[in-house]
């Protein structure tokens, strides 16, 4: 029987991974290139050993079953070669993966903790039946399709209206400003629309591609702004307003909000507002609120993507509050121009 209060020690890790900052030559993995996890387990680097890999930060996983030195660079012909790895004949990428690879951020938010599946349809007619696959047959024009180092993948306009049709609305609109900073043309994606006539999710699309903005950072801010556009706020949302220091210097942006009433909103992921980020967002705040007489929230992920999505709410009361002290602040902002 089992001491339960036993202390079952870790294996000690090997000497080619033991106290290094990043992997060399002596590792028995590829350390410039992607791998699979079934050449990872030939070359006697099993599971376990791989995820405290990843834990320790040496390696990254790049797709299921596909990880890669984290010294690495990202690069589109990285992450092709990842999809190559793992890629059957007689497929195309497309969703997710498609914006993956192109370099937008289109991922499920469960992606931190897992990987997602490879969204890859047949073009043989036929579906695919593999664990970690998401697949099926689609419809795909010959200008739908590009070859990107020898994988057929959706264009970065088909891909854009996929995911405007297919995802959750928050995650569409993402996508379409994704692909719009990467390069995709606007009035094209609009005139594409019609094509999609009776399709799923067509009026979906519809009605997100004209609010597509390159201005959207993050996938949280374009949800945070689809949230404006849906709470019957009179004005529509800007995007990245920069405010400025006395001597004319960009100081501060806005993620999303209105000059009219100098009303903003600011998303804070979890991520990227730790202890001492959050010392610099509060010194930032305090500074637009005292300095330049702006009306301000702050919004987190459960307002808007939580059960309640109530970020729209919190919105349309932020920006009528501000509209109605803006008079009151005016004189505020007068006042600080003369110091």
């Amino acid at each position: 029987m089992s001491d339960p209060g036993r202390v079952i020690a870790m294996p000690q890790l090997p000497a080619w991974c033991r106290d290094v900052a990043f992997l060399d030559g002596s590792a028995p993995i590829p350390i410039d290139r992607p791998f699979t996890a079934v050449e990872a387990d030939v070359a006697g680097v099993a599971a376990s050993l791989r995820r405290r890999l990843v834990a320790g930060g040496l390696l990254r996983p790049l797709l299921r079953g596909v990880f890669v030195a984290s010294h690495v660079p990202d690069s589109l012909r990285l992450r092709v070669a990842a999809v190559e790895l793992v890629l059957p004949p007689h497929v195309v990428v497309v969703d997710r993966t498609a914006a993956w690879v192109h370099g937008v951020d289109a991922l499920p938010r469960s992606a931190i903790h897992e990987m997602p599946s490879l969204d890859l349809f047949s073009l043989a007619g036929s579906r695919m039946r593999r664990a970690g696959v998401r697949s099926g047959v689609r419809e795909l024009l010959p200008r739908d399709v590009e070859e990107v180092e020898g994988v057929l993948i959706t264009s970065p306009l088909r891909t854009t209206c996929d995911l405007g049709r297919l995802l959750w609305r928050y995650d569409a609109l993402a996508a379409i400003d994704g692909f719009l900073r990467l390069g995709v043309d606007q009035r094209q994606l609009l005139t594409e629309v019609d094509r999609f006539k009776g399709h799923r999710g067509v009026v979906q699309l519809r009605h997100l591609a004209p609010l597509g903005d390159t201005g959207a950072e993050s996938p949280p801010e374009s949800a945070l702004r689809l949230h404006w556009h849906e709470s019957g706020i009179p004005v529509p949302p800007e995007t990245q307003i920069w405010e400025y220091a006395d001597d004319g210097t960009p100081r501060f942006r806005i993620d999303v909000g209105s000059r009219e009433v100098r009303y903003g909103a600011e998303y804070f992921g979890e991520q990227f507002h730790d202890d001492d980020a959050g010392k610099h967002d509060d010194e930032r705040l305090s500074w637009l609120r005292t300095r330049r007489a702006w009306m301000m929230d702050v919004f987190v992920r459960e307002d808007c993507y939580g059960n309640e999505l109530g970020a729209g709410d919190r919105l349309r009361a932020g920006f009528e509050s501000a509209r109605a002290t803006y008079a009151s602040r005016s004189v505020t902002i007068i006042d600080l121009a003369r110091m």
